[in-house]
């Protein structure tokens, strides 16, 4: 075997062409050895790779076999004519902008070379695609052996949505409805960004209980209304103060409209009927939360919170809470009687975190059970709170309302706080005998935008 050693192969004249070898000679690579690309490679597709060209192409232009371009059609469509076609040869194209989808690439034929194995040029307006091309015979032409979007080599992406009104804390976006609404998620993220989303739900609570509208300290007085229930859940990703009865993880969410329902607050009891009425449910996706337990009569009412027991009855059964049952507990019973003798005070209703209170000697009322506090929304707020339960003596306060929104307080008895689940304060016994409506209910969705 002949051995020829140079340092460098140049053609006779300048700027010519040196060929290597005739047609139909194999040249042989050994293993070990490297070879370096300084320049321009063309040609060298057959395999179905391409050498890149990093200048990105934002015109019409007539593409080389063996290479890849990337192509920006931010201000337009772009023609791209594919070259002569011979076995093995490759191109590449790549969507540079991901704007394909708003102004594609034409892939043009040369001559009478087939695209797929059709006669008729091809249309690229995927966004973000990426194709390589070969050229296999007459019959089919250029066929796509590869083809991608960026998708596959996922960036961080975010949750998208619409709904609500929507303000912003730092990196996050709050959705806050106080009514019925819808929220529409675009865009549900990967988990390099965000993919779950931060909730809280409440429920409507309950009204509380009317009383006989006589002013008799023997008469019967109106328990308080059992607090909405209350759930919450926040992503890992998230990182306000949340409440005790916080869920470990938030929510994940899809690509779809989720109808937001916003319960509404009992109706409040008077001197006839008595019965203060049980809130409504609220809902986001899989999370419902049970309206707050009214005070129906001896029982208190069953709910996301129990009504609390009206006075002048036996000691009562209680109004259970967390009903029906969920992990962490959405709410708490309220209380019963311990003191049965005139004059008659009437027990708290439940709230979020703590029952409500049995009423006391000397016909003191029962107050409403605690709510919860959460900075979901970027500030400290407790809701769900329970409502007070009546005082025994005509013409005096009703317990006071449990923090979060409960009613209490001043006569006449008070309504629970709009959007806070709280419970209604029971009524006194001397006319009307009204008592005081659960508050609406309300629902807060949170997620890492950025």
């Amino acid at each position: 075997m002949s051995e020829v050693k140079v340092n460098k192969i140049s053609p006779r004249t300048n700027c010519g062409t040196t060929t290597l070898g005739d047609s139909g000679d194999t040249f042989t690579i050994p293993a070990g050895v490297s070879i370096t690309n300084n320049g321009t490679a063309s040609g060298f597709g057959a395999t179905g790779a391409v050498s890149w060209n990093t200048t990105v192409k934002t015109g019409d232009f007539t593409a080389v076999a063996g290479e890849g371009y990337f192509v920006n059609t931010t201000s337009g469509a772009v023609n791209v004519t594919l070259p002569a076609g011979s076995a093995g040869s490759v191109i590449g194209i790549k969507d540079y902008a991901g704007t394909f989808d708003t102004n594609a690439v034409t892939l043009t034929r040369n001559g009478s070379d087939k695209i797929g194995g059709k006669a008729v040029n091809a249309t690229l307006e995927t966004e973000g695609i990426a194709i390589t091309l070969v050229f296999i015979d007459s019959t089919q032409g250029w066929l796509v052996t590869d083809s991608g979007l960026q998708s596959e080599a996922p960036t961080a992406q975010f949750v998208t949505a619409t709904g609500g009104t929507v303000t912003e804390s730092g990196n996050f976006k709050i959705h806050t409805f106080t009514g019925p609404g819808t929220f529409a998620v675009s865009c549900a993220g990967n988990a390099q960004g965000s993919n779950t989303v931060s909730y809280m739900v409440v429920a409507g609570g309950g009204g509380g209980g009317g009383s006989e509208a006589v002013a008799d300290p023997t008469a019967v007085t109106g328990g308080g209304g059992g607090a909405g229930g209350y759930r919450e859940g926040k992503a890992s990703s998230d990182c306000y103060t949340a409440s005790p009865l916080n869920a470990p993880s938030g929510l994940p969410v899809s690509v779809q409209s989720y109808p937001i329902t916003v319960g509404g607050g009992g109706a409040a009891g008077t001197n006839s009927p008595r019965e203060g009425a049980n809130g409504s449910a609220s809902i986001f996706s899989s999370i419902t939360s049970a309206g707050g337990g009214g005070t129906p009569g001896a029982t208190g009412g069953t709910g996301g919170s129990g009504g609390g027991v009206r006075g002048a009855c036996s000691t009562g059964n209680v109004g259970a809470g967390n009903t029906p049952p969920v992990s962490p507990p959405q709410g708490n019973p309220g209380g019963v009687l311990t003191v049965t003798s005139s004059p008659y005070g009437a027990a708290g209703g439940g709230g979020a975190t703590a029952a409500g209170a049995t009423n006391g000697p000397s016909g003191a009322g029962g107050a409403g059970g605690a709510g919860a506090t959460s900075s979901i929304n970027a500030t400290p707020t407790a809701r769900a709170g329970g409502g007070g339960g009546a005082n025994g003596h005509p013409g005096t306060n009703t317990a006071a309302g449990g923090t979060g929104g409960g009613g209490g307080g001043s006569r006449p008895q008070i309504n629970a706080t709009t959007n806070t689940g709280g419970g209604g304060a029971g009524a006194v016994a001397d006319s009307p005998g009204l008592a005081g409506t659960g508050g609406s209910g309300i629902v807060i969705i949170r997620y890492k935008f950025q």
